[in-house]
């Protein structure tokens, strides 16, 4: 069985997007799909990459913004802008290595990228992820006192080094062994790929 690697941040946009798709290409190739938390900004410093929204060619930002709303459409996703965008989704992303740990992840995940990317909350304030988790019906206290142990925090940062050693620079990125895939544009890439692995084994 392929495994597909997802490296991933609550505050990309188009990781959204792809976190809406990969799950049926993983289903469709017979693929284990592992989501690996990062923080973007950590692999932004690393790489001296930056956010799309900071592009300083004004018609190079403006077509990323239509091209999220195209593959948004394309794909039958609703998404809206944040409006507390750019949100440090240190907080979230801590959480989601906490919510793993404590084996309560699906239930955390589907319920923040949509109360980051539709429902347009302040995700940056830890009233409302408390709020956001209560709602999904998990321990918010519980699991924001694990999101500050030290060990959630060295695995946080250690699966961002992780990520930019093997080649990332930005999300989603993707991996399937050792081949890199970036971007949700890119996906139909990971799928010739894992298509190429199928035909090896029969």
């Amino acid at each position: 069985m392929s495994r597909i690697e997802f490296f991933y941040d609550y505050g990309s946009p188009f990781s959204f997007l792809a976190n809406e798709i990969i799950p049926g290409i993983a289903q469709r190739h017979r693929a284990e799909l592992v989501y690996r938390p990062m923080l973007l900004g950590g692999v932004f410093k690393a790489t001296g990459n930056q956010s799309p929204a900071m592009e300083p060619i004004e018609a190079k930002r403006n077509y990323g913004g239509r091209v999220m709303q195209r593959t948004a459409a394309i794909n039958g996703i609703e998404i809206s802008f944040n409006p507390h965008f750019p949100i440090n989704t240190i907080g979230v992303m801590r959480l989601a290595v906490a919510a793993q740990r404590e084996g309560v992840f699906d239930a955390y995940h589907a319920a923040l990228y949509p109360a980051f990317w539709q429902q347009g909350l302040d995700l940056g304030k830890p009233e409302v992820q408390a709020d956001v988790m209560a709602r999904a019906g998990l321990d918010a206290e519980k699991l924001l006192a694990r999101a500050g142990d030290d060990d959630v925090k060295a695995a946080l940062r250690a699966t961002t080094e992780e990520a930019v050693e093997r080649g990332a620079f930005g999300a989603p990125t993707f991996f399937v062994g050792d081949e890199l895939f970036f971007g949700v544009d890119h996906l139909p890439h990971l799928i010739a790929h894992l298509e190429s692995l199928q035909g090896e084994t029969q």
